[in-house]
């Protein structure tokens, strides 16, 4: 039998009282949210994810999202989906793989438009869930997230390892409590290309949106 995820460590803020939260679905996000819950660190939800394709699956991660943070009561922005500017940032990169200059472009361009955001609106301090999932790179989310904040002053990328101390256990913990919708690719239409071509390859149907959700499946049984 499995052993229960640790207790949460209690979080202090880098620096600031305040802190902008890039979240790009509620999976990734719930343990992060309740974390600055226990934490009594105060938080806003940013969700500006141009490059979830196509519209109902961005609905569907949204509103996953939404659902969580009223929950909690904590204010959820929600930005642009601009996704024509997206597609002309990714011309090009189309057939990157996953992990190449396509998703440092897609970090980029969200974390930009984050750390905007947190300096108009006086927040201190930003960070991302996305880094809580075992299938990015770390390093190479922080990198961004770095990069977009520093051209303003006085702001701050938090890059603190969030699988660390049984987060990614809690993650998936939560997700089955909360019965969250379950994603089965990263996000972009090119991702849901690759990994329907992966499917394919091993006999399983292409991905049917709206159906799974973490704690069922469609049957009603036990999912990932």
């Amino acid at each position: 039998m499995s052993s229960s995820p640790k207790a949460r460590a209690p979080l202090t803020l880098p620096q600031g009282n305040r802190l902008l939260l890039h979240s790009c679905c509620a999976p990734c996000s719930g343990e992060l949210m309740e974390a600055f819950v226990e934490s009594g660190i105060d938080y806003t939800i940013f969700f500006y994810n141009p490059n979830i394709h196509p519209l109902k699956e961005y609905e569907l991660r949204k509103q996953e999202n939404i659902r969580f943070a009223e929950k909690h009561g904590v204010p959820f922005v929600d930005a642009d989906y601009d996704t024509d500017n997206w597609f002309a940032r990714a011309k090009g990169m189309e057939n990157e793989p996953e992990r190449g200059v396509r998703c440092t472009m897609c970090f980029d361009m969200r974390f930009e438009r984050t750390a905007l955001y947190a300096h108009e609106h006086g927040f201190p301090v930003i960070t991302s869930s996305l880094g809580i999932s075992r299938w990015k790179n770390m390093a190479q989310i922080n990198d961004c997230g770095q990069r977009a904040a520093a051209p303003y002053d006085g702001l701050l990328y938090w890059d603190y390892n969030w699988r660390k101390g049984g987060g990614s256990a809690r993650m998936i913990e939560i997700s089955k409590r909360e019965q969250f919708y379950q994603q089965e690719y990263c996000g972009c239409v090119y991702s849901l290309r690759d990994t329907n071509r992966h499917r394919r390859a091993q006999g399983r149907d292409r991905i049917k949106l709206g159906l799974v959700y973490y704690g069922q499946t469609p049957e009603g049984g036990e999912g990932g």
